[in-house]
Order: structure tokens, then sequence, then C-alpha cells
């Protein structure tokens, strides 16, 4: 699993952080979406990566502008993470 973390400039509400969520769900498979227009960005949970060109043209087709993409790889951590 991999977490990708995209700085997005132009969100100022949650409408906005809605926006942009449904643009990442509806245009990849991902598990999980959540934006944050205070912190400026959008936290996506994937089982594979995403191709930057791809992730960038989705969300500037949603009015939005990307300052930055960071990948990490993910580990469920918890009480039924698998090992």
């Amino acid at each position: 699993m991999v977490k990708i973390t995209v700085g997005i400039d132009g969100m100022v509400c949650g409408m906005c952080e809605a926006h942009i969520n449904e643009a990442v769900w509806n245009a990849f498979q991902v598990k999980k979406v959540t934006s944050s227009h205070t912190r400026k960005e959008t936290v996506i949970m994937a089982e594979r990566e995403i191709p930057e060109p791809e992730l960038r043209k989705v969300i500037a087709e949603a009015g939005y502008d990307v300052m930055g993409v960071n990948w990490a790889p993910y580990e469920k951590k918890g009480l039924f993470a698998r090992k």
C-alpha cells in the first residue's frame, strides 16, 4: 500500500475538500482520500502508485493547483494489522 500526500493550492472550504476527494475517487482506484483546506493537502491511500502526471491532471481539471506530491510506503498499524 502507498500513501500519497498532495499539496494543493486553492482549497478554501469543506466543499473544496469534497470536490477534490470526488475527483480522485472517480479517476483512480483508491482505498481512502481525505483533504484538508487548512493544511492545504490531500492524502490518498492506494494499493499502488498513481502516476504523478495523471494525478496533477485530475486535480487541475477540478480547478486546483498541485504544489507538490510525496509518496511513502504505508503499512497498516494497530490491533488487526497483518504481519
